[in-house]
């Protein structure tokens, strides 16, 4: 039996028709779409707005075909058409208030999706915690935050409610047109598949513009960022004009993107209006012969030339808002990749047993944890802190006392191990939950451009007034907070850029004191300040240790001679334990790196 082989036309026909219909579905993403709060309300309405625009449609086309019959064929006068103009108005007003619904309900959409899709992104940068964020660049993220979501507007107000209406209108107008005239029917079918393809091989060239453009802006807004937020530097290093030469470069890379999105755009747009207005032509011709032979009623034909543009229309529309929507689809994978990145899930086995009575404050056992690039950080890592100690964590720098940190703040979260505060395994609880028990003074504390008062209260945002100014007494910064111009209401400025860094150190102390969580972290709270500074702190700080659990992330090592206990790492491990004397006794790592941290202050 000979075998049959596909026509080589054939399978080319197939193929172009597997990419066509590709490109042209690629924009209805299916996880756009579940952003819709009531997903199938909306499908529905904007099913009946598309058959009842069609509909409406149809019947405008038919009164004004009939009227101009009946004004030079019939030769009747304006009274006798007073219900047919009437009726007219009427379907044209109800036109309008469609059209004007389809706006309200796509509009309306928009902006539910726009809001959800921001709580949902916002939600999940929160979950993922510090950890992630610090490894992004943060105008990038801000870009895709803002301007990205925003983007998507086009996508939800204009692109989709027209791809129903393309959908469904065009499929009306056919069916009313055979009806009345298969011949023209047929035409309308054959020359309908012709704006699609223009568009699809026109998106082709467009789709991988918009992604670059976008790309392109998503890097100059985190370029200059980094350029404002190192003004300074570049001032100090006199590398500001070289920053210019690099800024004016990017924008204009992004200008000639920007161009060439619009080039195709306008091409798109030129060539579907040539072949919506080709396609009215020829059905206007073959119209216009058969009504010189005779061959057709006026009254049908002018109806048929009337719903001509009016099917094209929607295909018309469509293209140009194709490119809208090819803009959201660049933003959009974007958005889903952050919405993809899996959220740090710890160890739900735990080790050791709750104490109706717990004795002690910090319990941390056989902690590991390894880096997404393989590099280990922390290997078997265990130590307690009893209730009201102060225990330091000292080590040379990627010894992996940071993330230990972020493992204890549940910002990242360990591969296998146990933590525990007074007896409560961090698994037990949501991180949020276990964050309430923990107070964090970091070494670069982030103050908001908010009043000194309402920087203060966010560690408890419940706190009263006289809360607040004790916290700040016990945190030794009553004194100059007074001394402001408008004292715990004075506006500090972004990134506390008004106060000096003692200064900013003091209020973060106040803040983490005003929590009163049974533990606080001093995560390098001195280490880049100056002598004078750093001892004003530290005066603030031994006042505020006096009988609180605290774990002293030490990089000054002289700062930590009184703590009750030591802990030293290497190399993500434990390597020492014990007080001050007895380290120094035992001339090992903690002795080799406060000989050299001495000899460094010596030679400075």
């Amino acid at each position: 039996m000979r075998s049959r082989i596909p026509c080589p036309c054939f399978m080319r026909h197939m193929r172009l028709r597997g990419i066509l219909r590709k490109k042209l579905t690629m924009k209805f993403d299916q996880r756009l779409l579940r952003l819709i709060p009531h997903l199938r309300a909306y499908l529905l309405m904007m099913l009946l707005l598309g058959l009842l625009t069609g509909s409406v449609t149809l019947l405008q086309a038919l009164y004004v075909s009939r009227i101009i019959h009946h004004v030079f064929l019939a030769g009747q006068t304006l009274s006798q058409l007073v219900p047919l103009l009437a009726t007219l108005a009427i379907v044209i007003l109800i036109r309008s208030m469609l059209s004007w619904l389809s706006e309200l309900v796509a509009g309306k959409s928009a902006r539910a999706v726009k809001t959800k899709l921001r709580q949902q992104l916002f939600a999940h940068l929160l979950a993922l915690g510090p950890s992630y964020t610090q490894s992004e660049r943060s105008g990038e993220l801000a870009n895709s935050l803002v301007e990205g979501i925003e983007s998507l507007d086009a996508y939800f107000s204009q692109y989709l409610p027209q791809l129903f209406f393309t959908l469904l209108i065009p499929l009306v107008i056919v069916i009313a047109v055979f009806s009345v005239d298969p011949l023209s029917g047929l035409i309308l079918l054959m020359t309908a598949p012709l704006l699609p393809f223009f568009m699809a091989l026109i998106g082709m060239m467009a789709n991988a513009l918009t992604k670059r453009q976008w790309k392109l802006m998503s890097l100059m807004s985190a370029h200059f960022l980094d350029v404002l937020q190192g003004m300074t530097t570049l001032k100090l290093f006199g590398r500001s004009s070289k920053q210019q030469d690099t800024i004016r470069r990017m924008s204009e890379q992004f200008r000639t993107s920007t161009m060439q999105v619009l080039r195709v755009a306008f091409l798109s747009s030129l060539v579907l209006e040539l072949g919506a207005t080709i396609s009215t032509a020829i059905i206007a011709v073959e119209i216009g012969l058969r009504l010189l032979y005779a061959q057709m009623d006026f009254s049908q034909a002018f109806f048929v030339l009337l719903l001509a543009p009016e099917f094209y229309l929607p295909l018309r529309t469509l293209g140009t808002r194709y490119h809208a929507a090819m803009s959201s689809s660049a933003v959009s994978h974007r958005l889903f990749a952050i919405l993809a990145t899996p959220v740090p899930i710890g160890n739900n086995t735990p080790s050791f047993k709750q104490q109706p009575e717990p004795v002690t404050a910090l319990a941390v056992e056989h902690l590991f944890y390894t880096y997404s690039d393989q590099r280990t950080a922390l290997q078997d890592v265990s130590f307690s802190i009893p209730l009201g100690q102060k225990v330091a964590l000292v080590g040379a720098s990627g010894a992996g006392k940071s993330t230990l940190v972020h493992l204890l703040m549940r910002f990242i979260e360990p591969n296998t191990g146990n933590i525990s505060i007074q007896g409560q395994a961090s698994h037990a609880m949501s991180a949020q939950t276990w964050r309430t028990q923990i107070a964090l003074v970091s070494q670069r504390p982030y103050l908001f451009n908010l009043t000194v008062a309402e920087n203060i209260r966010m560690g408890n945002p419940q706190a009263t007034q006289a809360a607040v100014i004790q916290a700040a007494q016990q945190a030794c910064a009553h004194d100059f907070i007074q001394a402001l111009p408008h004292g715990y209401d004075t506006i500090i400025g972004e990134r506390a850029t008004r106060l000096s860094g003692g200064q900013a150190q003091r209020i973060s102390l106040a803040r983490a004191l005003l929590k009163n969580a049974p533990l606080l972290i001093l995560d390098e709270a001195t280490a880049n300040l100056d002598s004078a500074t750093e001892a004003q702190v530290l005066h603030s700080l031994a006042h505020v240790m006096q009988g609180r659990t605290t774990l002293v992330v030490a990089h000054r090592l002289e700062t930590i001679a009184d703590a009750d206990q030591i802990i030293v790492m290497a190399q993500g491990r434990i390597v020492e334990t014990g007080t001050h004397q007895t380290l120094l006794q035992q001339q090992g790592l903690y002795y080799q790196l406060l000989s050299a941290y001495e000899q460094k202050g010596q030679a400075a």
